[in-house]
């Protein structure tokens, strides 16, 4: 129990010294905040737009889609809050300053994650959760406790899916120096968590449940929850698994990464 008030505090102490930094400079704070606002909002226009023509895709209804879509956001939020320092270690890795992340007895990756906490990430937990709000409202989702409890664990494991391709994506740098190209890619990914799985050919369904289980962020976790014609498919079920599963992989190749990693020499 100890262990984790500790890493608490040291995160608690971290983090509010990079808010107090970033609040400095307020106007660039609501227009990093307004920028994320409107990106997710253009996200969901295009699927409002399809909607207006036809009545379902797939099976699915507009609410249907906006449940998925918000789950999503939810999903990637945590991402967003306390990893976004992911795209900067390229720079740390080709100058070497990457070096005094081992002069602490902390963990690393603790250490390097907490230094960014990305404020404008809450504006897309607040969009996510209205819209989560208003398609259950539409939908007449019944939210008894037990469900309130299945969405936390299914949303867990699904935002730890992400993290963790994310953190393999900056860990090949370890061995490449600059990651990052890897690092966009695979958040190209993220995009495509946002809608059905089913809206794609079998070679992509393929790719995003098992090779990149994109599927497994948003589409299928909702399934709980909007009972598609009655029946939930057993991948539904296995995000928090897979979730789990996919950091400690990561974690063991940032591990072996951070063994390897010498500096730049210089």
């Amino acid at each position: 129990m100890r262990l984790p008030l500790y890493y608490g505090r040291i995160y608690f102490s971290i983090a509010s010294q990079y808010i107090k930094a970033k609040l400095q400079y307020r106007a660039d704070f609501l227009i990093s905040m307004i920028g994320m606002i409107f990106t997710n909002l253009a996200g969901i226009f295009p699927v409002w737009v399809i909607f207006n023509s036809i009545p379902e895709l797939h099976g699915l209804g507009f609410h249907e889609m906006l449940f998925i879509y918000s789950f999503s956001l939810l999903a990637l939020s945590p991402l967003q809050l306390f990893f976004d320092n992911i795209w900067s270690i390229w720079s740390h890795l080709l100058s070497g300053t990457f070096i005094k992340y081992y002069l602490k007895p902390i963990n690393v990756m603790f250490y390097y994650m907490s230094e960014v906490f990305d404020l404008k990430g809450l504006s897309q937990v607040v969009m996510g959760a209205a819209g989560i709000w208003y398609a259950s409202s539409e939908l007449g989702l019944d939210w008894t406790a037990g469900h309130v409890l299945l969405f936390l664990l299914t949303l867990l494991g699904s935002s730890l899916i992400m993290v963790s391709l994310m953190i393999l994506a900056a860990s090949t740098g370890f061995w490449i120096m600059d990651p990052f190209h890897v690092i966009s890619l695979i958040s190209r990914f993220r995009d495509f968590a946002k809608y059905p799985v089913s809206i794609f050919n079998d070679f992509f369904k393929f790719v995003f449940t098992f090779i990149f289980p994109i599927a497994c962020i948003a589409f299928f976790p909702s399934q709980l929850f909007l009972g598609a014609g009655g029946e939930t498919p057993a991948m539904a079920y296995a995000s928090p698994l897979i979730g789990i599963a996919l950091f400690l992989i990561a974690s063991a190749v940032w591990k072996k990464g951070i063994n390897s990693y010498s500096g730049t020499g210089s």
